[in-house]
């Protein structure tokens, strides 16, 4: 029985193994399609952009995808701070972070945020 368990317990190192890529893979798709102007990805990253620009001056809240969330500005959009939207590029937002009695100016890329609102 013990045998049984280790060749499953290799068995599922090796599955781990073969999809630990795959979030990278898929990640560097999403760029991609990004990228290119006519896909839903473009659109999306494009009305984010403009939405972040009516927000420019204003306390906001940003919703980041999965793996590239930023601690501080997560913490300042539960309630412990506050994240003030100065300056918005096709590329990047520069937002003003205020918690736990420090400051800091940060350059977020506009493709890790998933959604914008104050």
């Amino acid at each position: 029985m013990e045998y049984v368990a280790f060749v499953f317990g290799i068995f599922g190192l090796v599955a781990f193994l073969e999809i630990s890529s795959l979030k990278g893979r898929i990640r560097s798709l999403e760029a991609q399609l990004r990228s290119l102007s006519g896909t839903d990805y473009a659109a999306e990253k494009q009305s984010l952009i403009e939405a972040a620009k009516a927000y420019i001056g204003q306390t906001v809240r940003l919703s980041f995808s999965e793996d590239e969330k930023d601690p501080d500005a997560v913490l300042a959009s539960i309630k412990m701070g506050t994240c003030t939207l100065l300056d918005v590029d096709e590329n990047w937002l520069l937002v003003h972070i205020v918690h736990n009695k420090s400051s800091k100016d940060k350059l977020i890329r506009v493709d890790s945020v998933t959604g914008i609102s104050l």
